[in-house]
Formats: structure tokens, C-alpha cells, sequence
């Protein structure tokens, strides 16, 4: 049975969001033809930087947490202790580097840029306008990291890194919906914020269906029966987000935006062999 402090250490983590884009990133290095030691040095590099950021965003929120009486945070629950979240996020963010370095330098340094403006986001970025930029930035790389890896270190193709990028940003909106009014309570106001929900919800679908669309008709080859049918699943769980978000089911509508990036997961596999050129 795994003891209690280590279940609330990982629900800290943030670990939906944390299995997710290391999932994500995982088949990204099997479409490009990584190889198992080189897929396994992608997820572990991955999964020690989002364990990393969450770790040190529920640390650095503890306070705010708190006055917005968030018992469903494992600190302020009092099921983890915050100088324990706080001691595995730089332990994680210490273990991210020589993990990355296993990719090469070039990889490396990418990765570890990404990582550090999700700690930038964590740090302040979210409580401005600006708020999408780290996801922007950070997911958009995410490709660049998988296939600077290997032999060559060739670049991704434009479509990998601006489909990443817009379901990063789609991401974000969607992500913040649950926790709209407990953040203005506490004087969080990032971009979402700003916009409200319900143009929250509008942004994120248009972000997450164009990045669905750039996936299956940028690469050249066309999309195949495959991609339709992708495509089809995607742009369905597209707007299950939107009905779930705008009739009050916050976190149904973030349960089928991962759905969304799992089928890009998929779409990105089909196209493995022309992210790499």
C-alpha cells in the first residue's frame, strides 16, 4: 500500500497535468525515432521538470491557497508539509538537468528553458497579462527537445512546434476555469482572468481545434483515413469542452482537453517520420 504523505506529495505535483505532457513528450520521441534510450531519457527528463513546476507552484501558492480556503490542496488539506513540496520541487528541478543533458547539449539547454519559464509562470508570470506566453513558449519547444536529440540534431517542422504551442496556450485556458473565482478572490489576474470564462472557453476551443487542424493538414502526405477520423475525435472532444466548461463542469472540460492532446499524441505518431526532416 503506498503510505499517505507520498499520495498527497504526488496530488501535488499537480499529477493529471504531469502524466499528461510527459506522456505527450514520450510519443513525440517514439514518432521521431528515438529509440528506447533515448525515449526513456525524454520521459525522465520531462517527468523531473513538470515535477519540478508543480511541486514549486502548489509551494509558491501555499499562502494564497490558504486565504482561498483550498482544502483540495494537499498543503493546505495539512496532508504534506509545504517544506517537504518545496524540497522535492528542487530536488526534481536539480535532477532535471544532467536528465535533459542525456539528450545532448543543444536538447538540453531547450529543455531546461522550457522548464524555467514554467517556474517564471509559477513565480509571477501568471498574475499577468502575459500569462500564456510561458505555455506558449514552453510547449512550443517541446518538439524542438525531442528531435534535437537526434543524430544530426535536426529541427522539427514549423507545424510540430505551432501545433504544440497552440495546445499549450488552449491548455491554459481551459486549465484556469475551476479556479477563476478563487484566484480573483486572492488577486491573481492573468490573461484568462482578464478575458472571463466564457471567452476563456472560446479562446481555448478555437486554440486546441486549430491546433488539431495543423496537425492533420500541414504535414505533407495528407491526413489519411486515420487522420479523418483523429480529426473528427478531436474536434467532438472540442466542443465536450466548451459544453462542459459553460455548463459548470470545469474539470470534465479539462479531463477532455487532455483527451484532445492525447489525440494530437496520436496524430503527431502517424506523422513520426516527417518530424524529424
Amino acid at each position: 500500500m503506498i503510505p499517505l504523505p507520498a499520495i498527497a506529495l504526488a496530488r501535488a505535483s499537480h499529477f493529471q497535468p504531469t502524466v499528461a505532457v510527459t506522456t505527450i513528450a514520450t510519443g513525440l520521441a517514439v514518432a521521431v525515432g528515438r529509440g528506447f534510450g533515448g525515449t526513456v531519457a525524454v520521459m525522465l527528463a520531462v517527468l523531473a521538470g513538470q515535477l519540478s513546476v508543480g511541486w514549486s507552484n502548489d509551494y509558491l501558492d501555499r499562502d494564497r491557497d490558504r486565504r482561498a480556503h483550498r482544502t483540495d490542496k494537499p498543503i493546505v488539506a495539512g496532508t504534506v508539509k509545504a517544506r517537504t513540496v518545496g524540497i522535492a520541487a528542487i530536488v526534481a528541478a536539480v535532477a532535471c538537468v544532467p536528465l535533459s543533458f542525456l539528450s545532448g547539449w543543444r536538447a538540453a539547454l531547450v529543455h531546461l528553458a522550457a522548464v524555467a519559464l514554467a517556474w517564471a509562470y509559477n513565480a509571477g508570470a501568471k498574475n499577468t497579462m502575459f500569462s500564456v506566453v510561458p505555455y506558449v513558449l514552453s510547449f512550443g519547444v517541446l518538439p524542438v527537445f525531442v528531435t534535437l536529440g537526434l543524430p544530426g540534431h535536426p529541427l522539427p517542422p514549423w507545424w510540430a512546434v505551432v501545433a504544440a504551442a497552440l495546445l499549450g496556450a488552449g491548455a491554459h485556458f481551459v486549465n484556469t476555469l475551476a479556479d477563476l473565482d478563487d484566484d480573483e478572490r486572492v488577486g491573481i489576474r492573468g490573461l484568462p482572468h482578464r478575458v472571463g470564462a466564457r471567452g476563456s472557453l472560446v479562446v481555448a476551443a478555437v486554440l486546441l481545434a486549430s491546433a488539431v487542424l495543423v496537425l492533420t493538414i500541414a504535414p505533407s502526405g495528407g491526413a489519411g483515413p486515420l487522420g479523418i477520423v483523429l480529426l473528427v475525435s478531436a474536434l467532438g472532444a472540442v466542443v465536450g469542452v466548451v459544453v462542459a466548461g459553460s455548463t459548470g463542469h470545469e474539470r470534465g472540460a479539462w479531463s477532455l482537453t487532455l483527451y484532445v492532446a492525447g489525440l494530437s499524441v496520436a496524430l503527431f505518431l502517424a506523422h513520426g517520420s516527417a518530424l524529424a526532416t
